[in-house]
This record gives C-alpha cells, structure tokens and sequence, in this order.
C-alpha cells in the first residue's frame, strides 16, 4: 500500500486561480486586502457566524483568541483537553490564563466534562479531535476548535442543526496542508460578537486601531489621543499574524468543494469502522455530525504485544500513523508542561491508554474503500 498521513488537497483548478490572481494586468496587493475580506465574508457565511477573521495559521487563530479573551474578560482558568493540538494549550499559557486539564471522553476523544469547570474556570477551550464533535461543559465562556472538524454539524437531523463554530464566543479553523480545505498555512477565527472579532481583527495587525471596522470606536480613541497618528494608534500589544492574498485565493477556490470532501472523508470513516474487529479495536464512536479528519484506530484493551503487532503491519503495508491520535497523545506527557506540573499526565486515565494503545492514519477523499477494508483485514487477523 502506499498510504501517507497527510495528502495535497491544492488541485490543478486551485493553481489556476492563484495564476489568474498573479497575471492581473496591475500587479496585485499580495498581503491582508481585498481577496482577504472576500474569503472572510464567504467562510463565514458557510459556517453561519456574523464575522470571520483570517490570519497566518491555526495556531496563530489559536494565540489571537486566547489574547482577545484575556483582554475583554481578564485572566482565570481555561479548560482544555488532554488529547489536543499543542497551541490549544500554549495559547492559554501565553495569554497569562491556566489551564484547567481535562480527560478524554472514549466516543467523541473530545473532553471529558465531569471535573471541567471550578470556581476559578473563565472558559472551556473546548477541541472537536479527528472531527468528532465535543461535549461541551456547562463553562461561562466557551471556544470551539474545530482545526479537524471543518463541516462538522451539531444536532444532526433536528431543526436546531448547525455547522460547529457556532456553538460558543468564537470558533478557531485551520487551513494547513492536507486539512479538509488548505491555503498552505493559514487559519481563521470565527465570532457573533462584534467587539471580539474588531479585538481579534486589531490583535491581528499589531495592536493598530485602524484595523478595527468599527467606526464610531476609532473616532472616540482618535479623539482620545489627539498627539498621535490616526494611522498608527497601538491599542494592545498585538501580533503580526495577517494573512496574504494568496492564502484566501486558495481558500476562495476551495470552499465549493469542502462539502464533498467532508462526505467522501465521513464514508472512508464509516468503510473503516464497519470493517475493524470490534473485540480488538475501538469502534464506538459519536458519528452523528461528525466532519472526519483521521482514521483513529485505538486499542479495546492495554496489550503491548498487540500494539507492537500493530506498528509492524502498518510499516511493512507501507502506512504512515501518528502515535497517540491527535497532537501525539497526552500533552500533559510532554517537556513544555512537565516543567509547569511534574508527572500530572498520569492522572488522566483515557488519555494515557490513546497515548500507549492508540494512533490514526491517513483519511482524504480518493482514498478507496478496497485499501481501506484490505488494511482492516490485516489488523484483524493479528
């Protein structure tokens, strides 16, 4: 089998547009302007949120929006998962938050919301991991990561159904290589409420209060500082976080066809866990809504000798795998927060058996349904 992790999403008609862009007679504006703002109205209309605000990376979307909560709603705890992405976390450490760890709840490898939220808790940070959408804790803020879970929908097959983003203050994507829709790099944080997103929008570009929309709030500080610049008006310490043209061209040409790669993703989800031994492997899992990024392929019970069984067949079948599912297992167990709380990673039990006993492997929409059952015959005959 030739089956990587990640796979090029960017197709020919996506190298076109960018060309199309390039050979304007008057050469284009390549940094944060108008195709930027084209891509941010047209994301957000998909998602169903009033605002969307482009920056350079997901994780970049991640630090902006943990900033923007520590300025409008001041310091304290925010909840996070185990099993996350590393920016979830270090954004909540870099904004002067702390986080509040949480376990992994097995049918969604979301957040386990039990003991998420304390007296000191500000918000949950909540991530939809592989696509499968999260519980969420009854916390006073909520923030949706949704990096893996573009497409994803909440109360399927009700009257209340919408996209997941919509769920909380704000919502966080990502556009990396190989996601559901890609711009290379790039991220976007999506919001209903005005005075985040301007926040959001200024924390984006330095700090600059001209990058805020919001009229009626650049006059007052204008007038507020007559010695200074209108131009060149630092409201908060902020980042250089924007986005290019380019990034949104490739966005603007992708959006049409997310739907499609959501569904052909969800059917090799569905091929896969139909077909895996479910004495062996973990195949329970909340499918409803969910916007699949990866395979997960986790082990029923701790047995070491499996695993290593496991490992061997997917490199000999020539199968790239990520140990530990997303963000690669319990981030408690890494060096950045050991530091900060010793061997705390031992006190979150689902976390550290996905962490041991579970990885994902590759999913993007031509993978065939034939290679994946061939795969899943070969692990079930272990």
């Amino acid at each position: 089998m030739t089956w990587p992790l990640m796979q090029n999403n960017i197709t020919h008609a996506d190298k076109l547009a960018l060309m199309e862009f390039l050979a304007s007679e008057h050469i284009p504006r390549l940094t944060n302007g108008v195709q930027v703002r084209a891509f941010e109205a047209e994301f957000a209309a998909y998602i169903g949120t009033k605002h969307a605000c482009l920056v350079n990376s997901g994780a970049s979307a991640n630090l902006v929006t943990m900033a923007a909560l520590r300025h409008l709603y001041g310091a304290g705890e925010v909840a996070v998962p185990t099993i996350t992405w590393v920016s979830d976390i270090t954004s909540v450490i870099q904004a002067g938050m702390t986080p509040r760890f949480c376990d992994v709840d097995p049918e969604t490898l979301g957040m386990e919301c039990r003991d998420a939220v304390g007296p000191l808790t500000r918000a949950a940070f909540v991530t939809h991991v592989l696509g499968f959408v999260s519980n969420f804790p009854d916390a006073p803020l909520l923030i949706e990561d949704c990096c893996e879970a573009l497409g994803a929908r909440m109360h399927e097959g009700t009257g209340a159904c919408c996209k997941a983003g919509n769920f909380g203050l704000a919502s966080n994507f990502s556009f990396y290589y190989a996601h559901h829709m890609t711009t290379v790099e790039g991220g976007m944080i999506c919001t209903n409420d005005r005075a985040f997103h301007e926040t959001c929008r200024m924390l984006r570009g330095h700090g600059l209060l001209r990058e805020c929309d919001d009229a009626e709030y650049r006059q007052r500080y204008e007038q507020s500082f007559p010695d200074l610049d209108p131009q060149f008006i630092f409201m908060m310490p902020g980042y250089n976080v924007r986005p290019t043209e380019l990034q949104a061209v490739l966005g603007r040409a992708q959006l049409p066809r997310l739907d499609a790669n959501v569904a052909a993703r969800g059917a090799n989800l569905r091929t896969f866990l139909s077909a895996l031994d479910p004495a062996k492997y973990r195949t329970r899992y909340r499918l409803e809504g969910s916007s699949n990024y990866a395979l997960p392929l986790i082990l029923q019970e701790k047995d070491t000798f499996l695993m290593g069984r496991v490992l061997g067949c997917l490199q000999a079948e020539g199968v790239e795998y990520r140990k530990g599912t997303a963000g690669g297992g319990n981030q408690l167990r890494q060096p950045y927060l050991r530091k900060l709380y010793g061997n705390l990673h031992e006190s979150f039990p689902q976390a550290e058996h996905i962490s041991d006993f579970g990885l994902y492997v590759g999913n993007y929409p031509d993978l065939k349904a034939e290679t994946i059952e061939a795969l899943c015959q070969k692990l079930n005959a272990l």
